[in-house]
């Protein structure tokens, strides 16, 4: 019997809302809606939590009110928990700030599981805005994660644009990659979905990528969004062709779905037409020995 998972992946259209209850039935919306195609796997994007910023007073300063965004951590997690229960499902519940030990702010996706029970990977680099205008800090640690279909790992936005978080995953048997995105320009959106779909050819593992869309004009810094989301495969022959399972039409609110054939993807780490997961030792071998040499 093959072994696969079909998951789905969100276009999140992130708008105003007038409460908390608001926001939830959109939630609540889409994940039903991949329950109802059967996925096993739901990604939600990168701060699509920033909808919540519109409950409350939008005239102070950024850097306040994604604090009191981190406040609102507690019924996102009862939120999501009991959507991932209801519907027995996995979700990776896009990203959502929250606090560290020192009272840091980080930038955190929830990853829940059918029963209901959760853990976080933090994202581990910071792009300009975040760093200069929001202040959130970077975590210092990658999760693997454990599921009934495998192993998988998260890469949040501008993470997978570093080669080695996406290479440590795969080397520790991670057969699926997720990336919840939020770019609100071409070129931005552009630079995550290149390299999501290098992460997948390069490691021979599937990328499932997630965006915003829409736009909340009064909040900086998702003024405006541009996204896709995406399944990517590596690109070999028993693969999609061009390596996309699935897209998304640009800027559209809506779900893709796709079903990722696991057993497939692991022969092809055996018997593909390249190895480039396994001859990944040799480069680490020549690096290891490398040379200056003046002309």
């Amino acid at each position: 019997m093959r072994e696969h998972v079909r998951v789905a992946s969100t276009q999140y259209f992130i708008r105003p809302v007038a409460s908390f209850r608001e926001f939830a039935q959109q939630v609540e919306g889409l994940v039903g809606t991949a329950a109802d195609y059967k996925a096993r796997l739901v990604v939600l994007p990168e701060y699509f939590t920033v909808q919540l910023l519109t409950l409350g007073d939008l005239q102070r300063p950024i850097e306040e009110q994604v604090r009191d965004l981190a406040n609102q951590k507690p019924a996102f997690l009862e939120l999501m928990s009991g959507l991932a229960r209801r519907h027995r499902i996995y979700i990776v519940g896009g990203t959502i700030p929250g606090r560290g030990d020192n009272g840091e702010l980080h930038n955190d996706s929830y990853v829940f599981g059918p029963g209901g029970d959760y853990d976080f990977q933090g994202k581990l680099h910071m792009t300009r805005w975040e760093k200069e205008e929001w202040k959130v800090s970077p975590r210092r640690r990658l999760n693997v994660f454990e599921t009934d279909f495998g192993r998988m790992a998260v890469a949040i936005c501008y993470d997978v644009e570093f080669p080695e978080i996406a290479r440590a995953a795969a080397r520790r048997g991670c057969d699926i990659l997720v990336v919840p995105s939020c770019t609100d320009e071409r070129q931005g959106f552009l630079r995550v979905r290149y390299c999501a779909q290098a992460r997948a050819i390069e490691n021979q593992m599937f990328v499932i990528q997630s965006s915003t869309v829409g736009s909340l004009p009064m909040v900086p810094a998702v003024s405006l969004n541009y996204g896709q989301a995406g399944i990517f495969t590596p690109s070999d022959f028993l693969f999609a062709r061009d390596g996309i399972l699935a897209e998304g039409a640009v800027n559209s609110e809506m779900m893709i779905v796709g079903v990722l054939e696991l057993d497939e993807l692991r022969d092809s780490r055996e018997r593909g037409t390249v190895l480039p997961l396994r001859d990944s030792q040799t480069t680490a071998e020549v690096l290891a020995d490398l040379h200056e040499v003046r002309l």
